[in-house]
């Protein structure tokens, strides 16, 4: 049947000092398409780790978790894995095997499945996500979205009834992360596999769910349909989250039936229409400082026998500049980090630093932490106990402070590995997705946070999937594609003249206001046209 639920749990990891799962209750009915969200650390993921006996965290707690009306403990682990599926945020976390078809193969070889059978079910689910082009490329030439992929794939070879995911798109860049999305709405709406989603990106799943949950501080704040959800949200600091159209909707008096796309977006404006000649928001100005790294002419491969990865690149930062580089996955952008980090070299071009103190802050913050505490974490920085003190509040930490790095949720990760490289005092930051796992608040005092520090002149490189983040903070942005960084424009004129990478906002708005960007831009102009809103 594959019905799952939770009755009245609370959880708490050991030395914590407040519950991170408070009276939560859900049920998935059979067929179902549920979205889970809610501000970064709200317990999201440690309540999908509860729904696999193998993943369950370790601490105190009460209520139950239950399978077809079984509790899930009694549940042999081979029978869970037959019937609950499960996708974790990080790709390379899953994948075990060193060919993409041993992959595919991996669990059903665990389940004893007969060879015939597997063949079939392999075969199958290739032809189905379309992975039969690479189906015997190594895992490790995969790029971000091509491994995620290939781990919903595996998972769906076992053929659960209930596939539960934990943020997969994190790692992904805007469309790749829609292209899995999208697979995923087709295993519900065509196979009818009950979907659990945590996602950040509500623009592209909230739409898909039939039923939506928001957690905060380990408690279910409201539950219901996107439109109900939208409306009990609209006065919460978390609906900044929200797709563009829903808080212009919201902005509106909530008129008529809640937009859920670009094009329900755009039917409300033509409903509503903004004022043409609205000023756009102001943009941060680029500085105008001298230059503080750069690449000049940089060719870089991996291997003497493999295809360049960079081809001629230049890149110039100025001192206390935060400029964004956007691509593809498999594109580079990580490359180009570690040529100015210092950690990869060119076979030929330059990199030019200027003796500047430069720290990274890699893609998967965990191997920043070996220590016991992020407390203890923060302190082999070498910083005093008021430093950070200071840095552990200015980041949102201090509750935190006394949990083992590696059970906090990916966004309080990734604060905990800035606090530690901020706390050593960098003059060049290298950021490598760094907004992943946060929410949208978090979001905006880390982008204030990022302006503060340029002002006092640091220089920021950040790559990133986050078109709104680097849309609303960068000073200059540039695309990376075919190993050439192909712009170095202001942020405003790259994302305004892009149609892909560019954001909801001015998908939505273009014919009407074609240089806005932000969501406050748009709902600012319909109300100068109609005072009355």
């Amino acid at each position: 049947m594959g019905t799952l639920e939770i009755r009245d749990l609370t959880f708490t990891y050991p030395l914590g000092d407040r519950p991170a799962l408070r009276h939560v209750s859900l049920k998935l009915e059979p067929g179902s398409f549920t979205l889970l969200c809610g501000p970064s650390g709200c317990g999201k993921t440690t309540l999908l780790r509860h729904l696999k006996t193998v993943l369950t965290p370790h601490g105190g707690r009460t209520g139950a978790v239950l399978l077809d009306g079984e509790a899930l403990s009694a549940v042999p682990e081979r029978e869970q894995a037959a019937k609950i599926g499960f996708v974790l945020q990080q790709p390379e976390d899953q994948i075990v095997t060193d060919k993409v078809w041993h992959e595919l193969a991996f669990g059903l070889e665990n389940l004893g499945v007969a060879s015939e059978t597997l063949r079939l079910r392999v075969g199958e689910m290739a032809s189905f996500f379309g992975i039969h082009t690479w189906f015997d490329q190594s895992t490790d030439t995969l790029s971000g979205g091509q491994k995620q992929l290939l781990n919903l794939a595996a998972v769906m070879a076992m053929q659960p009834e209930i596939l539960v995911l934990d943020e997969p798109t994190a790692q992904l860049d805007p469309i790749a992360a829609g292209e899995f999305l999208r697979a995923v709405q087709r295993l519900n709406r065509e196979l009818g596999v009950t979907v659990l989603l945590s996602e950040h990106r509500l623009e592209q799943a909230l739409p898909m769910a039939d039923h939506v949950i928001v957690l905060t501080d380990g408690a279910v704040r409201a539950a219901g349909t996107a439109e109900e959800i939208s409306r009990a949200m609209a006065d919460d600091p978390f609906f900044l989250a929200f797709p563009a159209q829903i808080r212009l909707w919201a902005a509106l008096g909530f008129p008529g039936e809640c937009p859920m796309d670009v094009r329900g977006g755009r039917a409300l404006l033509r409903a509503h229409p903004p004022k043409a000649e609205k000023e756009p928001l102001p943009q941060p100005s680029e500085p105008a400082g001298e230059t503080a790294v750069s690449l000049r002419e940089v060719w870089f491969r991996y291997d003497r026998s493999a295809p360049d990865v960079l081809r001629g690149l230049s890149l110039d930062a100025r001192r206390g500049e935060l400029f964004a580089v956007v691509g593809g996955n498999g594109s580079g952008k990580s490359t180009v980090l570690s040529l100015l980090s210092g950690a990869a070299k060119p076979y030929r071009g330059k990199v030019l630093a200027n003796g500047r103190k430069i720290l990274a802050l890699p893609q998967d913050p965990r191997v920043l932490f070996w220590q016991s505490s992020v407390r203890e974490a923060l302190q082999a920085s070498g910083a005093g106990d008021a430093a950070v003190q200071e840095m552990a509040e200015r980041l949102d930490l201090a509750a935190v402070l006394n949990r083992d790095p590696l059970d906090l949720s990916g966004g309080e990760q990734q604060r905990a590995a800035l606090a530690v490289l901020l706390l050593r005092q960098p003059e060049v930051l290298l950021l490598d997705e760094p907004t992943k796992g946060m929410d949208a608040a978090f979001r905006a005092a880390f982008g204030d946070l990022l302006h503060r520090l340029c002002a006092e002149g640091l220089t920021v490189i950040l790559v990133s999937h986050d078109i709104p983040f680097c849309s609303r903070y960068a000073h200059r942005a540039g695309l990376l594609f075919d190993g050439q960084l192909l712009s170095a424009l202001s942020a405003r004129a790259f994302f305004t003249g892009n149609h892909f990478y560019t954001t909801d906002t001015n998908r939505m708005a273009r014919p009407w206001l074609p240089d806005a960007l932000l969501p406050e831009e748009v709902i600012d102009a319909c109300r100068k046209n109609s005072p009355s809103v």
